[in-house]
Order: C-alpha cells, then sequence, then structure tokens
C-alpha cells in the first residue's frame, strides 16, 4: 500500500465506499420486503423473489453474510483513507482521515442507501439476492462460526434463532390490512372481506327478526284466513304455529304448498303433511357457525330461542349471507328507510331501526353490547318508558325522543356531537 499512487487509493476508496452502500441497501431491502408479496411472488416463480425467499428463510445467515461484507469494506476503507489522508497531511491526517471518511459512510453508505431501499425495497432486495446468494456460499465456513457463537450467546436470552418465524396473522392485523388495501382492493370487495371476518363476532341475536316481526300462520285461524295469507305473502318460508309462536309445529316452505293447491283442497290437515320439523338455534351462536350449521343441516330458516327455550325471532341463510355482501333485496325489515338526515344535520331514527344498522349507516358507534334496537336503546339509558317526550345524551350523541306510543318510543332525533381534544 505504501508504493499504491494516491489516485490508485483513492479509487480503490470509492469502491468499498459503493460495496458498503451495497450491504447496507441490501440489509433494509430484504428485511423490508412484505412477507405476502413474496410469497406471492414465489408461487409465480419470480426468480428473485425465490431467491431473496431462501435467504430469508435463514435470517441469521443473511445478515451474517451481510454484515460480515460491511464490516469489512468499512474498515478497509478506514484504513485506506487513513494512508491517504497521512501522506498529505502527516500525522493530523488521523483525524482528518475519521472525521471525513464517518460522514462520507453515513451520507454515502448508510443513511441515503437504506433509505432508498426502505422506499422500494424489491427493486433493491432483489437483484441483491443475486449477488449475496453466491458470496454467501463462498464464505460460509466464516458465516458458520460466527453464527454459531451469536446463537449461543442468544440462547442465553431465550431466543431460539433456528425456529420458525410465524407471519400469521390475528383477525384484528387482517381487518386493518384489508382497511389499509385502498384503491388496490374495490369497496365493495373490502365490505364483504370485513363482513367475513366479523361474523364471529356477530351473534343469531344480533340479526335476528324480532318475535313481534315475525310472520307466520296461526292454525288457530280459519283456513279462509289461511288461503288468503297464503296467497298474498310474499316470504319463501313460514313457521306455522298453534295459536302462538312458542307452540310451534313446524317451518312451511311455499314450494311444497303448491302440491296442496295441485290437489285443489287446501286444509288444515294438508298443510300439516308438507311441513318440516322446525329447526332451533340458541341466541347466542356466532353467524359464523351459523353458518356453517345452515350448510351441515341443509336448513335456510331458523327459530332463535333463549335460554328458556322461548322463541324470540327468526333468522334466515339470506340474513347471515347479507351481513357479508349486503343487502340482497328490496324487501328487507328495514328497507334502508329507517334513517333521515335533517337539515340542521341532525337525523330522525326509527324506534325499531336496529343499532347496528344505524351504525353501518352513518359510521356511528352507538353500543351494540346490550338492547339492539333504537327504542330498547333508549329504554334502557332511562330505566323506564317515558311519558313525554324527552332528551338525553349517550356517549357523544344526543338524543331526542319525537314520538312515543303504546309503550313504544317510535321516533327519536338524534345528533352526534364533536369531540373535544383534551389539549
Amino acid at each position: 500500500m505504501e508504493d499504491a499512487s494516491i489516485g490508485f487509493l483513492l479509487g480503490v476508496l470509492c469502491f468499498l465506499i459503493l460495496c458498503s452502500a451495497f450491504f447496507s441497501s441490501s440489509e433494509t431491502g430484504m428485511m423490508s420486503l412484505n412477507r405476502y408479496r413474496l410469497k406471492h411472488l414465489v408461487k409465480k416463480k419470480h426468480r428473485g423473489a425465490r431467491k431473496a425467499s431462501k435467504l430469508l428463510a435463514r435470517p441469521d445467515r443473511l445478515i451474517g453474510v451481510i454484515l460480515i461484507g460491511n464490516n469489512f469494506v468499512n474498515i478497509l476503507a478506514s484504513a485506506i483513507a487513513t494512508v491517504i489522508c497521512v501522506r498529505l497531511w502527516g500525522d493530523t491526517g488521523i483525524m482528518i482521515a475519521t472525521a471525513g471518511l464517518t460522514v462520507i459512510i453515513l451520507i454515502f453508505a448508510e443513511v441515503s442507501p437504506k433509505t432508498m431501499a426502505a422506499m422500494h425495497p424489491e427493486r433493491i432486495a432483489f437483484p441483491a439476492a443475486y449477488v449475496l446468494s453466491p458470496l454467501l456460499k463462498l464464505i460460509y465456513p466464516l458465516v458458520w462460526v460466527i453464527n454459531g457463537i451469536t446463537n449461543t450467546f442468544l440462547r442465553l436470552f431465550g431466543i431460539k434463532v433456528t425456529g420458525e418465524n410465524s407471519h400469521h396473522l390475528s383477525t384484528e392485523e387482517l381487518r386493518t390490512l384489508v382497511n389499509e388495501a385502498g384503491a388496490l382492493l374495490p369497496q365493495n370487495n373490502q365490505n364483504m372481506l370485513l363482513g367475513v371476518l366479523e361474523l364471529s363476532e356477530v351473534t343469531v341475536n344480533d340479526i335476528m327478526i324480532p318475535r313481534n316481526e315475525v310472520v307466520g300462520i296461526d292454525l288457530d285461524d280459519d283456513i279462509d284466513t289461511i288461503i288468503e295469507q297464503l296467497s298474498c305473502t310474499d316470504h319463501t318460508r313460514l313457521p306455522v304455529y298453534q295459536g302462538e309462536l312458542n307452540k310451534v309445529v313446524g317451518l312451511l316452505h311455499m314450494r311444497n304448498l303448491a302440491q296442496v293447491f295441485h290437489k285443489g283442497t287446501v286444509t288444515k290437515a294438508a298443510i300439516l303433511q308438507v311441513i318440516r320439523e322446525p329447526y332451533f338455534i340458541p341466541e347466542s351462536t356466532p353467524l359464523q357457525t351459523q353458518l356453517l350449521n345452515f350448510q351441515a343441516q341443509n336448513r335456510r330458516i331458523g327459530l332463535v330461542v333463549d335460554e328458556y327455550g322461548d322463541i324470540q325471532g327468526i333468522v334466515t341463510l339470506e340474513d347471515i349471507l347479507e351481513e357479508i355482501v349486503g343487502e340482497l333485496s328490496s324487501n328487507n325489515r328495514d328497507d334502508g328507510h329507517d334513517v333521515f338526515l335533517q337539515e340542521d344535520g341532525s337525523y330522525f331514527v326509527e324506534g325499531s331501526a336496529y343499532i347496528r344498522d344505524v351504525n353501518k349507516a352513518l359510521d356511528w358507534n352507538l353500543p351494540t353490547d346490550g338492547p339492539k334496537t333504537m327504542n330498547g336503546l333508549i329504554t334502557e339509558t332511562l330505566e323506564s318508558i317515558p311519558d313525554a317526550n324527552v332528551c338525553l345524551q349517550l356517549a357523544n350523541y344526543r338524543i331526542e325522543t319525537l314520538q312515543i306510543s303504546d309503550n313504544v318510543i317510535k321516533t327519536a332525533r338524534i345528533i352526534a356531537l364533536e369531540i373535544e381534544d383534551d389539549d
């Protein structure tokens, strides 16, 4: 090195700085790769992705070869810079070399390449994998020795380096991933995926048609009334009961009833011959479980019962699917007309409106862990049924009752209050 010209040494120094930049950017690029996109590219047989995936399978070896290379070129660069500066400025050159090379390495070999790699990891990592793979094979004995020492040291702290890295997503993480997809995933697809994720958190009690809205066939009615009801119904399946819904005897499919009409005589006995035995569902059953149960039982409708066996309502396969894909028809119980925007920014909400539907429509956070309807929420908060219109505040929402009749709140005005920052 003493016989080498300063020009030659400067050339070698520049090359070493470039090598340092390569190792620094490779480390950041490799570690910044999206593991799920990487798996996707590997399945598509992307060569750079496959090489990068193999290197990332053993991150201790990957980091080992990168750091060995990076430290080697940095130390060699420091030595060469010292020689150059000593030749030019004597003993003072040592300080000049230390300060100057520190700034140069930080700017050109650390911060700049690592920032670029963090912003564009695939552009850096995939080409770098073609260099790092053979380099790892070349200096593998040295990497193996260093990894052996470091892995033994890490085991003292209970860290198992050779274990499989877990990249599984929790439900909340997957929900965040879907929300952050943005334009990469159409809004309808996002909503469906989020609906699937929420199935395990929602029970049949949250979406059922309540008992007072259930339309069914009462065998205590005269046959003419029953025939008139069957002729005008919009429903495909109806519960059949004796006097009250708790005395249900079966479920009637209108397709089976067509056979009775075809024979010309419709009687209660004929109806009983074509009904199917009732199917009961505990009210706390998660929608995810019930969807599988409907499939296993070959059912499309079930009667929701509480812990005492009393029927609380009915739930259908369509109701569950609507939680995933949205409204399937225009004949649903809420019909989309439960919430009305007013000029002052408040909303008129029907007392029978479901809280979950109001939250979805307005992106609100009204509590859903208690009553299911607005009427139930207001009366539970008041702990009584008001005799006259009242105004109350629930969390960040001001609620004013507008119409009360038959011990039921028919309509309420709700306005979302602005949340003040605690600064």
